[in-house]
């Protein structure tokens, strides 16, 4: 065993292009540390609908330059085998450590496949690479992030040309051409050949982002803004000049990037503690809102005063956030279809319902959402926002900000907020009230010990609520296709378990639905909807064991 690790680990060596991951596997071969060597050797990185994600460091289990060698030798064998030869790949990156190498070895690798590749200027936002694979005419587009993640993580995200992210069957084929790679030896990589793409691109994509506002709308609110140590701020900051609106009173220790994150546990808006340096600024600034996005600004948080919260701020949910800028577009007029993750509040079907527009419901992440036909609006809870599909199809936390400022510029000019609007939602489709049960693990059979268990034993009732149906989504639907989740309907409420495609999580999402007649009953609906879904948390969590 020990002898095989360190064979292993001496194959690698051989072929490390980074002198700095060569240095850190020598170092641990010298150690004699076999359960380091088999922790990253006891597989490879798995190329799914996500494309890689994983921390960084040496050996086929951690995201290193011969890993994404290997995925862009793969996917450059993919798009010719699809009869994209000498077709256009676009490839971006965020600033965290090891970014903008990885970005040059896939452009140095579709080059050598004969595939044209462009790299974006600099770090700039993801959404700025979706924009720009169909802006360009590209094939494929690569945007390297680990987007809210640890820092000691980076990710390969992968799009075809329609500019969406990719789903089955092309990640599995692109990860069978990613296996099929051979020794590193024998993939050309030459050191010139493709284009460094100039501004011209993020100008194009800023110009895109005035057509998410309408033109005669109130460019008022002022707004304190954080990157989230990303690379958000110059964008947000020129897309909102551009627009008219104040500019950002920024969260300057957060403001440049830098992939150590350094005042943050996770640089993730929805993390606790994440907020409390924006939510310090905004005491001493007094906007109207607070505005952040996360490293690689695709996701948008939104946060309002509010007196009745501890500090004076209240961070929206995901879910708020959504229906609140549903109901926007509807106010301005607006036509298509709507949609959202089956793990979204359905207060968003209602407010397509009621304002007669089409609507989807798909599984979880924007690369489902993006396919729905006839897309005007799409967003999931996890602070993802689609509201120009015709130019972005992805989340995109810059013009999802600059539409939640503009609503909240119109509210203001009426004398109300965005908590008005969302107690008028409340009176009109019932109080929907959301909650996240999130179990972060170290072993991952934690997770599917718990799958296990609420498969075998499904609860009968949750927080005194009959469940109605347990649906096992693996199976599929009549209009989804299998995944790994549980779905539970209750008599007013809905919770769907599935593991997180993305980090080391077991999450679970809780709806309740509490009717309310008047305005005078919203505090005793919001007592009710909280006392639900404390109740449906503490029964799920004993259901599933954790």
């Amino acid at each position: 065993m020990q002898h095989d690790l360190i064979a292993q680990a001496r194959t690698w060596l051989a072929e490390d292009p980074d002198p700095e991951t060569r240095d850190e596997l020598a170092a641990i071969v010298e150690a004699g540390d076999t359960a380091e060597l088999a922790a990253r050797f006891a597989g490879t990185l798995q190329f799914g609908t996500a494309g890689l994600r994983g921390e960084l460091g040496a050996g086929p289990m951690r995201m290193n330059r011969s890993v994404v060698i290997r995925a862009a030798a793969g996917l450059a064998a993919y798009l010719k085998a699809q009869g994209q030869d000498g077709g256009l790949v676009v490839i971006g990156y965020d600033a965290r450590n090891k970014s903008a190498d990885f970005a040059r070895d896939t452009a140095a690798v579709m080059t050598g496949a004969g595939l044209r590749a462009a790299v974006l200027p600099r770090p700039l936002p993801t959404p700025v690479l979706a924009y720009a694979i169909r802006h360009l005419g590209a094939v494929a587009g690569v945007e390297v992030t680990a987007s809210h993640n640890p820092p000691r993580d980076n990710g390969y995200k992968v799009y075809l040309g329609d500019g969406s992210q990719i789903v089955p069957p092309a990640d599995g084929e692109i990860a069978a051409a990613i296996a099929a790679v051979g020794p590193l030896a024998g993939v050309d990589r030459p050191e010139d050949g493709w284009q460094t793409l100039g501004e011209e691109v993020l100008d194009a994509y800023l110009a895109r982002t005035d057509a998410v506002l309408a033109s005669d709308s109130p460019r008022t609110a002022r707004t304190v803004y954080t990157a989230m140590h990303g690379v958000g701020t110059s964008v947000l900051t020129a897309a909102f000049a551009r627009a008219g609106f104040p500019a950002p009173a920024l969260v300057t220790e957060q403001a440049e990037p830098d992939p150590a994150f350094p005042t943050v546990a996770f640089p993730n808006p929805e993390e606790p503690g994440a907020m409390d340096l924006a939510f310090a600024t905004a005491r001493r600034a007094a906007p109207d809102l607070v505005i952040a996005n996360d490293p690689d600004a695709d996701r948008c948080a939104v946060a309002v005063p509010d007196a009745a919260t501890e500090g004076g701020w209240r961070m929206l949910r995901g879910d708020e956030v959504g229906a609140l800028l549903a109901a926007h577009l509807v106010e301005r007029g607006a036509s298509g279809v709507f949609a959202e993750s089956i793990v979204s509040s359905s207060l968003l079907g209602r407010i397509a319902e009621k304002a007669g527009l089409g609507y989807e419901e798909t599984l979880t992440g924007f690369k489902w959402i993006a396919r729905v036909e006839g897309l005007r609006y799409g967003y999931e809870e996890a602070l993802g926002y689609c509201v120009d599909p015709e130019g972005v199809r992805d989340k995109d936390g810059i013009t999802a900000a600059l539409l939640v400022a503009e609503l909240a510029s119109v509210l203001k000019e009426q004398g109300r907020t965005l908590l008005d609007l969302l107690d008028d939602l409340a009176l009109a489709h019932g109080l929907h009230a959301t909650d996240q049960l999130s179990v972060r693990v170290e072993d991952l059979t934690v997770i599917a010990d718990a799958m296990a268990r609420l498969r075998e034993q499904p609860p009968t009732a949750l927080a005194g609520l009959a469940v109605t149906s347990a649906e096992d989504l693996s199976r599929g639907t009549d209009r989804l296709p299998p995944t790994d989740g549980l779905r539970y309907q209750l008599e007013g409420a809905r919770v769907i378990v599935r593991p997180s495609g993305t980090e080391p999580k077991l999450k679970c999402y809780l709806e309740v639905v509490v009717p309310v007649a008047d305005a005078t009953g919203l505090p005793a609906a919001r007592a009710r909807g909280a006392e639900l879904l404390a109740g449906i948390k503490r029964d799920l969590a004993a259901a599933a064991g954790i």
